[in-house]
């Protein structure tokens, strides 16, 4: 096992791993809509949306990038929203994000999230 970090993503804001490779298979520690160096993004949900969705990808990326050289796919998502209203918001970002090839997902509507984020998402990917 293989425990992976990555400065194209903000670091860990606690005692977790950012990701952890095992054989074919990456999971991914639950990203916030955090800049890299660690602050809430401004603007609006779609913004946040996109870029806790870009520090999964960055993760993802990066965990392929090593000396084996394969390359990760995402397969499946989980996404916990503070406020299950803004589920189709959510829906439009991610369809965008992912087109026509949308990984297996489910949603969670939880009722907060560290650093008081309206969103958070996990991945596992797989090569």
């Amino acid at each position: 096992m293989e425990r992976l970090h990555t400065d194209s993503a903000p670091a860990a804001i606690g005692p977790y791993s950012q990701a952890v490779k095992k054989g074919d298979h990456l999971f991914v520690s639950g990203q916030l809509p955090l800049a890299r160096d660690g602050n809430m993004v401004e603007g609006d949900f779609a913004t946040q949306a996109k870029t806790a969705l870009a520090n999964l990808a960055n993760i993802v990326t990066a965990a392929g990038s090593g000396d084996s050289g394969r390359e990760f796919e995402i397969v499946k998502v989980t996404a916990y929203l503070t406020d299950l209203l803004r589920y189709a918001e959510f829906n439009d970002v991610y369809g965008e994000w992912f087109g026509n090839d949308c990984p297996a997902r489910a949603v969670v509507g939880v009722a907060a999230l560290p650093k008081d984020a309206p969103l958070e998402v996990e991945c596992i990917a797989i090569s």
